[in-house]
């Protein structure tokens, strides 16, 4: 599986200088190549290259190595935005965001992500220094710091690109790590994991992590954000851009946490982790306009995506099993019934009286589904 470690450069004055110079250059140099690959049709990585190569070496002062990268970044571009538009993701083809996109060249920011391969950068990980090319010449001794976790998944599994990132006046270097699957284990039992938003998740084991801290975090947020908004000053429109990324962080932060300590419960105990299906909940639900904040920025999606991967990563078996009527359906009887949950908090079946926390009962149904369903996983496929 695919990992991705980021590490923080440390350059001097001098070297930060050289790299901002590189990373200008290079995304100038994606202009220009995006341009004429939108005028005269060039998608392909050849036929693009053909054309400008010799342009990005002359006028932007870029080596051989670099000028195929960004090439191979602008190709990487139109790929990207045809697979958007297949999906939908821009709107219908007839919707002004969609005109405007297939109607312009794709841009590049001036500090956008640039990617380097082994012959523009070499890392040297007994003294946590890098080599970089930049257009003021090769930097040489560029500090970076990481965890020793880190240095130790660079060291064994790095492959492929590495990224130039500008974050925040900060520099980093994104590196591609190709760490081996451990082989799934057959599981004892399941743990249903429920997310919601008051619980940002309940397990079939009575475990709640609640959401209420993250709530208060992000309604402080929303105050401060509507106060800068009010300014409308160009120095409160770069305070809004720090505090949206901040605040990001946070929810990213708290769904890491809760993630790991599920995986490695599920480790322990030699078992899997089920989760509902929620693909499409916005389009499905219809919610009041002041509910609607709430559910856009709720990070469920994100913590469906760390569970799967931690899981991944430590040979824990994964499902996603159907989320209809988890919350409504009786894990004794199967009776579903919409009274038998009376208020969002508790679960009281009509039918035979089993009462109880409602996240927790819809985790002991996901818990349910995954063992009916891994039946099926595991099943031999039927002979010819």
């Amino acid at each position: 599986m695919k990992l991705v470690v980021q590490v923080k450069l440390l350059p001097t004055p001098v070297q930060a200088s050289a790299l901002e110079a590189t990373l200008r250059a290079c995304n100038r140099a994606a202009v220009h190549a995006s341009g004429v690959a939108f005028a005269k049709g060039l998608k392909d990585r050849n036929g693009l290259q053909k054309e400008v190569y010799a342009d990005l070496k002359t006028i932007f002062g870029l080596s051989a190595q670099p000028a195929v990268r960004v090439v191979k970044k602008v190709v990487d571009a139109y790929a990207a935005l045809k697979a958007g538009l297949r999906a939908g993701r821009l709107g219908a083809a007839t919707s002004k965001r969609y005109r405007r996109a297939v109607g312009t060249p794709v841009a590049f920011r001036p500090e956008a992500v640039q990617p380097f391969d082994d012959r523009c950068l070499s890392w040297r990980y007994d003294a946590r220094t890098v080599s970089i090319w930049t257009v003021n010449g090769r930097i040489k001794g560029l500090r970076f710091a990481c965890s020793p976790e880190q240095l130790k998944t660079l060291v064994e599994c790095r492959k492929g690109e590495s990224d130039l990132v500008r974050r925040g006046g900060t520099w980093f270097l994104v590196a591609t790590c190709d760490i081996p699957e451990p082989e799934v284990y057959e599981p004892a039992d399941w743990i249903g994991v429920d997310r919601g938003i008051v619980n940002l998740a309940a397990t079939s084991d009575d475990a709640s992590y609640q959401g209420r801290g993250l709530s208060r975090y992000r309604r402080w947020q929303a105050r401060k954000r509507t106060e800068l908004q009010k300014r409308n000053t160009r120095s409160a429109t770069r305070r809004l851009a720090c505090r949206a990324q901040k605040e990001k962080r946070h929810a990213t932060h708290v769904n890491h946490k809760i993630s790991k300590e599920i995986v490695s419960l599920a480790q322990r105990t030699g078992r899997g982790i089920a989760v509902e299906e929620l693909g499409g909940i916005r389009e499905r639900v219809r919610l009041r306009r002041d509910q609607r904040d709430t559910l856009s920025s709720w990070p469920f999606h994100q913590l469906g995506q760390h569970l799967a991967y931690k899981a991944k990563k430590a040979g824990v078996p994964f499902l996603e099993v159907d989320a209809r009527h988890t919350s409504q359906r009786c894990p004794r009887r199967g009776h579903t019934e919409r009274a038998n949950r009376p208020h969002r908090d508790r679960f009281r079946c009509r039918r035979c009286g089993l009462a109880g926390p409602a996240d927790v009962v819809a985790g002991v149904n996901v818990r349910d589904r995954a063992r009916s369903a891994w039946v099926f996983v595991t099943a031999p496929a039927p002979a010819p």
